[in-house]
């Protein structure tokens, strides 16, 4: 063994790469981690503005179990790390005639509402709901943390997915249970939270609903940018390096392997190379000196990638009680809305937006008597719609605004103390993302388990793929899975 096969390097500090880092670490292989940006998370970005904390990415945390399998693997407890505070309702849904559902771990609640919409779908979501937990079981539980390397490891899953009906939509296997249309869309929005279309992603993805009933819906105190220092934390804490402003140039291949890589110029040799940067990134750019990486960045870029998003992130002057920690706000259309959002060219006129108002649940993101915000909406990624985003983006921003103080927030562009955007132009040059997608492979069927990226590359033996990209895809719980099953294989080669 050289003294470089116990060391490995991970590309990206988003949450797959530190989980990742962190397993190896706590595993006994010297790893360091490499971050592009001035601070760690990826997507979960924190800024920091005039006393207000807004978090870039993901806020929905539904699986804390995988989180505290972390720390203990290092011997520690999360909560001496990071303190995860409950969120209720878990979502507010909202439409524009005026009304909403308060989507809740309560299955009373539940059942007064839905009897409220339509009677007969009370028993229908009893019955969606077993639907929601035997995916869970087979999809997340069994299936979630393996890597699928072979097509075998495929065909041998199949039978129990043919038997859940993996080949129906989110949409069309709500619709089997529930009749309200609106309901139905209570139902199913949850696929657009991993990047997936409703009417085209596989119905597998019911299961983030028995997953929110399982063990709830969380948020970090102090914000999703917490969770990722605490974290980051425990990596250290365990003796791992990490390197922050060092963007990864290429990594070098010797012998067919992956050997080094390149940092400001110069190559830091290492025994195994992770990435958890964008998959087309990692094969077009880090590989692109290499055979494999111009063939692999070929094939996936003709897949079809999740759609992009346009997000503002806002502060008031004013607290906003009124508000739920997370508001789905529908606009009128739905199915239509969705079709443009994933094959339209263009923006379309309407929108349906999600709120986060998370000093609903914790104060401290804004200064007393303040509130901070973000508000997003799904659009088409760079490849469906090339817009010029410095000419829409501040137009979409104020129709948006508009709408919100028109209808959730009253006197909000008066109260507004500060703003900023994030277009899918800088979802390209900000995370290096293919098209300014929000969440990488779209989530199809055919593009799912072994059709996503592998675990491990085919080609370079140590060279390895973690994140939204690879199986089982995008979502806090999905890459932090993404990292067990790409840290098996690399403790096994090791």
């Amino acid at each position: 063994m050289t003294s470089s096969s116990k060391t490995a390097a991970v590309i990206g500090a988003g949450f797959g790469g530190i989980a990742l880092a962190i397993r190896l670490q706590a595993a006994g292989v010297q790893t360091t981690l490499f971050e592009a940006r001035d601070k760690p998370g990826g997507r979960a970005y924190v800024y920091e503005d005039q006393g207000f904390t807004f978090d870039a990415g993901p806020t929905v945390i539904t699986d804390p179990s995988a989180l505290e399998e972390l720390f203990a693997l290092g011997g520690r407890r999360m909560a001496d790390y990071v303190e995860l505070l409950p969120v209720t309702p878990f979502y507010r849904l909202c439409w524009e005639d005026g009304t909403h559902f308060d989507y809740a771990n309560d299955q009373e609640a539940l059942d007064r509402q839905i009897h409220a919409r339509h009677p007969a779908d009370v028993a229908g979501y009893r019955r969606f709901l077993a639907y929601s937990q035997a995916v869970f079981e087979e999809g997340y539980l069994k299936l979630g943390t393996v890597p699928f390397l072979n097509f075998r490891s495929m065909v041998q899953a199949g039978p129990q997915l043919a038997k859940l009906q993996a080949w129906r939509s989110v949409y069309s296997m709500v619709s089997k249970f529930i009749a309200d249309e609106k309901l139905r869309q209570v139902f199913s929005f949850h696929s657009l939270l991993v990047g997936g279309n409703p009417f085209a992603t596989s119905s597998i993805y019911a299961l983030i609903h028995a997953l929110e009933r399982k063990w709830g819906v969380w948020f970090p105190r102090g914000g999703t940018g917490a969770l990722v220092r605490g974290l980051l934390r425990l990596f250290e804490d365990l003796g791992g390096t990490v390197r922050l402003n060092a963007p990864v140039e290429r990594i070098e291949l010797s012998n067919g392997r992956a050997s080094a890589v390149v940092v400001h110029g110069q190559a830091l040799p290492f025994g195994q190379v992770a990435s958890n940067g964008d998959v087309v990134h990692t094969y077009e750019q880090l590989l692109g000196h290499a055979p494999r990486g111009v063939a692999e960045a070929k094939r996936l870029k003709s897949r079809r990638f999740s759609m992009s998003l346009f997000v503002v992130h806002f502060g008031l002057s004013t607290p906003q009680p009124q508000l739920a920690h997370h508001t789905v706000c529908f606009g009128p259309r739905y199915r239509e809305l969705i079709h443009d959002i994933f094959h339209g060219s263009a923006l379309a006129d309407d929108f349906s937006l999600y709120l986060h108002a998370p000093c609903a649940t914790d104060p401290s993101l804004a200064p007393p008597g303040c509130s901070s915000h973000y508000v997003l909406a799904p659009v088409p990624h760079l490849g469906q719609a090339p817009l010029d985003w410095k000419i829409e983006g501040p137009l979409l921003r104020d129709r948006i605004l508009a709408y919100l103080e028109q209808r959730y927030i009253p006197n909000l562009r008066q109260d507004l103390v500060t703003c900023r955007i994030f277009t899918p132009a800088d979802f390209k040059t900000e995370l290096s993302a293919h098209l300014g997608s929000a969440f990488s492979l779209e989530p199809l069927l055919t593009q799912s388990a072994w059709f996503r990226s592998h675990n491990r590359d085919d080609v370079i033996p140590n060279l390895y793929i973690v994140g939204a990209g690879t199986h089982p895809g995008a979502g806090v719980p999905g890459v932090v899975g993404s990292a067990k099953a790409t840290a098996g294989l690399m403790l096994e080669d090791a």
